[in-house]
């Protein structure tokens, strides 16, 4: 047995197929079949105090962090212009002077 998706208006799970494409019978919404299935949603980096963080923005550092393979520490308050947003274990790829290219978390940081 085949599960079809849900209604994308209405969340309905009465939903049927004809002729390729979904109809739900409450409230006559019809969709294609390739838009029926999940749509990929972007993933949303939020910075420490919880403001919505996209490419290019300025942070600034919220706590001391000590850098690993170095003697270096990235002080509080230091501000961060033009941050790249990528998908790994650290989400923001930036350069900081003095220090050069580094990749740091969205929880030690807020936007500016």
């Amino acid at each position: 047995m085949s599960t079809l998706p849900p209604c994308p208006k209405c969340s309905s799970a009465f939903t049927y197929e004809d002729a390729g494409m979904f109809i739900c019978p409450e409230c006559a919404h019809e969709w294609s079949g390739e838009a029926g299935a999940p749509a990929e949603t972007a993933k949303v980096y939020r910075d420490s105090a919880g403001n919505v963080l996209q490419d290019g923005d300025t942070v600034t550092v919220i706590k001391d962090l000590k850098l690993k393979g170095s003697g270096g520490v990235i002080k509080m308050g230091t501000k961060v212009k033009n941050i790249r947003l990528v998908d790994s274990d650290h989400d923001i790829d930036c350069k900081i002077d003095g220090f050069g290219a580094m990749s740091l978390k969205t929880e030690f940081v807020r936007k500016a």
